[in-house]
């Protein structure tokens, strides 16, 4: 996919919703993005009796009122003049809602905010990372909203790769964004039974990551980019790329969902989930094939 045609935007009637609609409007040209639905979901948009009769002049919040109020903020950003606006307000449960209608609308990227001094948990947003039948934006609290300058790219050389390459690639190749590549390899535990040092073995195991590198360029037919071999530390793993991000200026990460697995992509592989989990500072796009995850969230969806 080179352009994500249908977004959605998860929004909670906070602070962030300034924050996270202004940070889109700077990018979204870059996303390619034509349609954009802003989506808020309240548990319940009532009020009890006993406060109107309180307080009778108190505003009833109507899904009416808060679509004015979310196109209000929408409307002092600027996104291409191109770009459709939709506003649902629904009641429900948020993450329920939110996934029927990602589906229905057949969104190509869903676009969460991650607080890091805003009050909330940041815990829907890490479970729509999970279930989402498509790629996950993640835009933090506080990042520049300039565009992106350097791509990090967390890679495995699987397929699921190319798909992150194609869209690094093309803001490359539109913004001049730098890629910058990050394997990460380990020494296999019975390394010692070969009669070779750790040293040793570290150094076979980084030149076979480098010649899988070449292979994965040369099968896709991927121009040369940078790429890091790092040997993998104890420790949390999406702690470790992002702490490679920041060492290298990076200031978005891109990645795929999977690794070496042919399963529906709607989960996440472990890399991926540790650094959904751990990061609320560097803005992130975790990439879903679409076609993939549909049978898993069908029978998600009638449980």
């Amino acid at each position: 996919m080179k352009n994500f045609t249908k977004a959605m935007v998860g929004l909670d009637l906070t602070e962030m919703d300034d924050i996270i609609i202004k940070k889109l409007g700077k990018i979204s040209g870059i996303l390619g993005i034509e349609k954009l639905y802003f989506i808020h979901v309240a548990k319940d948009l009532s009020i009890p009796e006993e406060l109107i009769k309180k307080y009778p002049d108190l505003l009833v919040p109507t899904d009416e009122s808060i679509k004015a109020e979310i196109m209000g903020i929408v409307k002092e950003t600027e996104f291409p003049s191109t770009t459709e606006m939709e506003v649902i307000v629904e009641e429900g449960k948020p993450m329920e809602t939110v996934l029927r209608w990602a589906k229905l609308k057949d969104v190509d990227v869903l676009i969460m905010g991650r607080k890091e001094e805003l009050e909330g948990s940041g815990s829907l947003a890490k479970t729509m990372a999970h279930r989402a039948p498509c790629t996950v934006l993640f835009l933090p609290e506080k990042f520049n909203n300039g565009m992106p300058k350097k791509l990090l790219l967390p890679l495995d050389f699987s397929d699921h790769s190319v798909l992150t390459l194609d869209f690094a690639l093309r803001l490359s190749d539109e913004i001049g964004a730098k890629i910058i590549g990050m394997h990460v390899y380990s020494v296999p535990l019975g390394y010692y039974k070969t009669g070779k040092s750790h040293d040793e073995f570290v150094e076979i195991m980084e030149t076979n990551a480098r010649n899988d590198f070449q292979k994965f360029l040369a099968k896709h037919k991927i121009p040369e980019f940078e790429c890091l071999f790092i040997l993998k530390h104890d420790g949390n793993e999406g702690q470790f790329i992002i702490d490679t991000a920041k060492e290298n200026g990076a200031d978005m990460i891109l990645m795929g969902s999977r690794g070496r697995t042919a399963s529906a992509a709607v989960l996440l592989g472990s890399f991926a989930e540790k650094l959904v989990n751990a990061n609320n500072k560097v803005p992130m796009l975790i990439f879903k094939k679409k076609g993939e995850t549909m049978s898993f969230l069908d029978a998600l969806m009638k449980i």
